[in-house]
């Protein structure tokens, strides 16, 4: 019988003593285990200063949020605090709670403060709903329609966006006014029903810009017309911009204080803002405590809207290409 004979390990390099490392078994090497390569002194410290710039970051921003956010923490705190307390004390510590503020303020005026409220959600739905529907129609126009200066009246109605409102308050005032509808929901209404504004014309535009027109054609073949399309095909794929629209509007209305102040004379027409502003008085003590317990009142519709409006919010304006 002739004898095996085993082959010597694959050269690894010589060590210390000029032998090959390993272990004979046999006559067989065998290559213990390969060390992992430590992470160089270079990439511990860049990994460390990478730690310590984020760490900096999310402070600094935690410290501009806390900066940010403190008035309205104050306005909230103040409005659980006796009248003469609030501004003796103008930290965010409470040593008890005063709920008299809400009670108050809420029957603090001619009519209970949801009377107000409900003036203001008729302005809203109005609005809303003027918006939709105008700015939805005049964007399909532009997105869609081929018509003689389009570019142009397009770009007229961009322009319209740098112009403030205190510009046009005038003769709108002197037109509603020869009309007969001041001291009515009218003036705040009737405007968004002719698309006035142009921010949302625009957004529209750039959603139903990015539908395929391959859509309407294939409309159009089935025999549908502008209407057709317009209903059936763009409109239920326009939710995430008419979400948006509707998010802005309610917003921009439930806050708007300058035109209700000009067009609403009649304390039982007043809206939230100029409800607010009657808490004022500049002839005798002015009850803060019932203004900032208001206050928190009529925020509270602002932020459920934009609470569970967020995601489409966000997707509105991603999906529009507006940043």
């Amino acid at each position: 019988m002739t004898k095996l004979q085993t082959l010597p390990a694959p050269e690894q390099g010589p060590g210390k003593s000029g032998k090959l490392p390993g272990k004979r078994t046999g006559g067989i090497r065998i290559r213990g285990n390969a060390r992992r390569p430590r992470e160089s002194r270079g990439t511990l410290a860049f990994s460390r200063s990478a730690r310590l710039k984020a760490l900096a970051k999310h402070a600094l921003l935690i410290i501009t949020g806390g900066i940010m956010i403190y008035p309205l923490l104050w306005m909230v705190v103040s409005s659980l605090r006796p009248n003469d307390l609030i501004f003796r004390e103008p930290g965010l510590w409470l040593n008890s709670l005063d709920m008299s503020n809400y009670t108050d303020g809420w029957s603090a005026l001619s009519h209970p403060f949801g009377h107000y409220m409900l003036n203001s959600a008729v302005v809203v739905i109005g609005s809303i709903l003027g918006n939709l529907i105008s700015c939805s129609m005049a964007a399909y126009a532009f997105a869609r329609l081929q018509f003689s200066g389009k570019k142009l009246f397009f770009g007229i109605m961009l322009l319209t966006i740098m112009l403030p409102f205190h510009v046009i308050i005038v003769p709108q005032y002197i037109l509603f006014s020869q009309i007969g509808w001041v001291n009515t929901f009218w003036p705040l209404i009737v405007p968004k029903l002719l698309a006035t504004d142009a921010f949302f014309v625009f957004l529209m535009v750039q959603f139903i810009r990015g539908i395929p027109k391959e859509l309407d054609e294939a409309a159009r073949i089935d025999g549908a017309g502008h209407p057709r399309i317009f209903l059936r095909v763009i409109l239920p794929l326009m939710v995430p911009a008419l979400a948006t629209t509707t998010i802005f509007t309610f917003i921009w209305t439930w806050n708007d204080f300058f035109g209700a102040l000009i067009y609403l004379t009649d304390p039982d027409m007043f809206t939230v803002p100029v409800a607010l502003r009657a808490f004022v008085d500049s002839q005798s003590a002015t009850s803060w405590g019932s203004l900032f317990a208001m206050s928190i009142v009529s925020l509270l519709p602002v932020f459920l809207v934009f609470l569970f409006g967020q995601r489409f919010l966000i997707k509105g304006i991603a999906t529009t290409g507006i940043k």
